[in-house]
């Protein structure tokens, strides 16, 4: 999509995301990609429940600045991460959730839903009785090598999966455009929250 669509439509998931409790204070960030191969992301340090379309900047593949402002998010190489090892990737969204924050901190290696209906609205899910692995890794204030370990799992891990958690720090999903990348956030959302009910109930 054109630049300026790109940013409306990051805005707009910014609001949405806001709405849901998602991204506070100065947390997450949002890109697409656009036809050029550049990425349109948010810039570091703002709101994003209260985003305007000068908050959103270009970046190339490999995540540097195309001409003068103000700089990306610091996590623009897990963006561009994204971007190199699924070519159908069109739109990435980062969120910190209580849910996702709080479940991550308790995780193994990943966190496994199972039997959820909206297990459907993932790739390769059509039925509810199915489960899904979300991968959980470590935080690292080194972006690049956190992007590193990323790449090393995705290698040993066959297939797609429907985003990861970053342990106490969030979530990363992605879809072909922000449409599908809000749906799968959503659904994503909806049922680690559910987790986490089911645990606070736990005898």
């Amino acid at each position: 999509m054109p630049f300026q669509h790109a940013a409306a439509a990051i805005v707009a998931a910014g609001q949405r995301m806001h709405a849901m409790g998602w991204v506070p204070a100065t947390a997450g960030n949002f890109s697409c990609r656009l036809p050029s191969g550049h990425i349109a992301i948010t810039r570091s340090g703002c709101h994003k429940g209260f985003l305007t379309t000068g908050d959103v900047i270009r970046v190339d593949a490999a995540g540097a600045p195309i001409g003068a402002g103000a700089g990306p998010s610091y996590e623009t190489l897990l963006h561009c991460g994204i971007y190199r090892r699924f070519p159908e990737a069109g739109a990435v969204l980062h969120g910190h959730s209580p849910a996702n924050t709080v479940l991550s901190r308790r995780a193994g290696a990943a966190i496994r839903l199972a039997g959820y209906e909206l297990l459907k609205a993932f790739p390769g899910g059509p039925t509810h009785e199915t489960s899904v692995d979300v991968p959980v890794v470590d935080n690292d204030q080194d972006i690049a090598r956190l992007q590193a370990g990323l790449d090393a799992l995705w290698d040993a891990t066959p297939g797609a999966p429907p985003g990861y958690l970053i342990r106490g720090h969030g979530v990363y999903v992605w879809g072909a455009d922000m449409g599908a990348a809000l749906m799968r956030l959503e659904a994503l959302e909806f049922m680690l929250l559910c987790e986490l009910e089911d645990g606070r109930r736990t005898p």
